[in-house]
């Protein structure tokens, strides 16, 4: 009598355990605090970014808020969609990122210039994803 191995039809899947309480509790966290990308709300500060008449004094702030927030949406998209493989998208990110580790300078024209360095950036970087078909198209 000779033995005989038993072949089965694939590998039985490795088990995982389930997510624990606390990690479920995280998840819900991150779902509750998540906003679906707006792309005509990019459009509308970086418009009032690089408008002809600069936004007023108290308005540079949050305009400046508004778009580090679009940047760091735009490159956390870029990065996970690899638009990071193209050149020109590969630039517009890393100075997304520069541009989020500055601070608003408190002289205004030197505002007003790093805001529009930030709406332009912002207004680039979204139709460089565009163009890589990472996003769609925004009107």
């Amino acid at each position: 009598m000779t033995a005989t191995a038993q072949h089965f039809p694939s590998p039985a899947p490795l088990w995982t355990p389930h997510p624990s309480s606390g990690d479920l509790a995280i998840v819900l966290d991150r779902l509750r605090g998540w906003t679906a990308f707006d792309g005509d709300a990019v459009l509308d500060d970086v418009a009032a970014a690089l408008d002809d008449v600069p936004p007023t004094e108290d308005d540079i702030a949050e305009i400046a808020e508004r778009l580090s927030e679009h940047l760091m949406r735009l490159v956390t998209i870029a990065v996970a969609a690899e638009a990071d493989k193209d050149a020109a998208a590969a630039q517009l990110i890393e100075q997304a990122r520069t541009l989020r580790t500055e601070d608003l300078p408190g002289d205004r024209p030197m505002a007003v210039g790093y805001l529009r360095r930030m709406g332009w950036t912002a207004g680039e970087l979204l139709e460089r994803l565009v163009a890589l078909c990472c996003l769609r198209e925004v009107a």
